[in-house]
């Protein structure tokens, strides 16, 4: 569930903790994982962390050493080395000793001190991934929470493209404009300004500045157009803060919360769930979007919101663990049960596909086996099954009891 509030206290955690640690040796990846190595093997580097929306760089930084032997020494790196990281469902980073471990430790960097302690990217369900010398993704647009002005005029300026006839909650987890807005975050968003989130996103957008020109309390009156149909066209006029700038506010309260929320060795929600009010909260409604996500809101979900989208149940559990990160090329496919059952009920008739023309091809081998006169024997049981009549037992019974008492 991790979205740019946690990635950025993920970085803060990285920065703090390895404040002044050297760290040595190759940097080791877990059997299990299928992300790829990291190339990096230095006597002694340090490790930096930066956030950008949905992503995290650590740059690998090789120390200086005034010894020839050492800095002539094979295989040691001798430039930094960035390796930008996506949390996926579960990723955050530890800073443990090495006897502590964690269990999910997918990619760890060794400190050089005894005893030793470890750097790790831990990741419960394996979703996240790590690239090495990575960038920041190009189709990710600009931070939500530190490049306000950027990715403001990004969504303004963009406002044409088909991404924004889509429902205002799906728009907001497109990555492409949205860097950094989650399930939970979006909710929070729509709940607090009081849109419904199947509402058409160009209908909410539009009158918005590049610019912000407004104080946070002052509202903007804006007319909202929900186009279901062509031909249908209604007009809603409502009072309604900025979405832009709740997009950016909204966010660092989270990360105002501290790790209060988020410490990834405390693993302490209760400030982060007093915080919520609308996310998983009692009383509010929640429908799946058109890419099977859980959206949570409050009152009208809107027109767009079609009728096939149940509600899914809910389960008394601390919140649900999603992920939502999606880009213009990473769309998330339709999800729920229904889903579950076309793929199993697709398998099933695969395999009976696959069983009758096995069928079909042990009796064309067991045609192909027999001899001459064997067939001619299987031809001449067929003409007679078809000459016979299909009700002949009585009469046939019947005729023998009439040849005897002629005899």
């Amino acid at each position: 569930m991790p979205e740019g509030p946690e990635l950025h206290l993920g970085s803060l955690y990285v920065n703090k903790m390895c404040a002044g640690v050297v760290f040595t040796g190759p940097v080791r990846k877990s059997e299990v994982s299928k992300s790829p190595d990291v190339p990096f093997t230095c006597e002694a580097y340090r490790i930096t962390a930066i956030s950008r929306g949905k992503e995290v760089k650590l740059t690998l930084t090789p120390m200086k050493s005034d010894e020839p032997k050492q800095r002539s020494k094979a295989g040691q790196a001798d430039q930094a080395m960035d390796v930008v990281f996506r949390f996926g469902m579960s990723g955050c980073f530890r800073f443990t000793t090495e006897d502590e471990l964690p269990k999910h430790a997918h990619l760890r960097f060794y400190s050089k001190e005894t005893p030793c302690r470890v750097l790790s990217f831990v990741d419960t369900r394996r979703f996240g991934s790590w690239q090495p010398n990575g960038t920041w993704q190009p189709d990710r647009g600009p931070c939500i929470m530190f490049e306000y002005e950027s990715f403001r005029k990004n969504v303004v300026t963009h406002l044409s493209d088909r991404t924004f006839d889509r429902p205002i909650c799906e728009a907001l987890l497109n990555q492409k404009y949205f860097n950094g807005i989650g399930n939970y975050l979006r909710a929070e968003i729509l709940y607090r300004l009081n849109i419904p989130p199947f509402v058409v996103a160009r209908s909410v957008l539009e009158g918005l500045e590049s610019e912000d020109l407004f104080d946070n309390e002052k509202p903007v009156k804006a007319e909202v157009r929900d186009t279901k149909d062509s031909d249908r066209v209604k007009k809603v006029k409502k009072e309604m803060g900025d979405l832009l700038r709740l997009c950016h506010t909204v966010p660092l309260e989270v990360v105002n919360l501290g790790g209060k929320g988020y410490d990834p060795q405390k693993n302490d929600y209760s400030a982060f769930k007093a915080w919520l009010q609308c996310y998983y909260v009692d009383g509010m409604k929640s429908l799946r979007d058109h890419n099977g996500r859980t959206m949570w809101f409050k009152g009208d979900p809107g027109p767009m919101a079609t009728k096939d989208l149940k509600s899914p149940k809910v389960k008394k559990r601390a919140m649900k663990t999603e992920d939502h990160d999606y880009t213009d090329k990473k769309k998330g496919a339709r999800g729920g049960r229904a889903h579950e059952r076309r793929r199993w009920s697709n398998r099933e008739s695969k395999t009976a596909k696959k069983e009758e023309v096995s069928s079909l091809k042990e009796t064309e081998e067991s045609e192909k086996v027999k001899t001459p006169q064997q067939k001619k024997r299987t031809a001449a049981r067929g003409r007679k099954t078809s000459c016979a009549e299909p009700a002949a037992g009585p009469e046939k019974r019947s005729g023998r009891v009439t040849r005897q008492s002629s005899k």
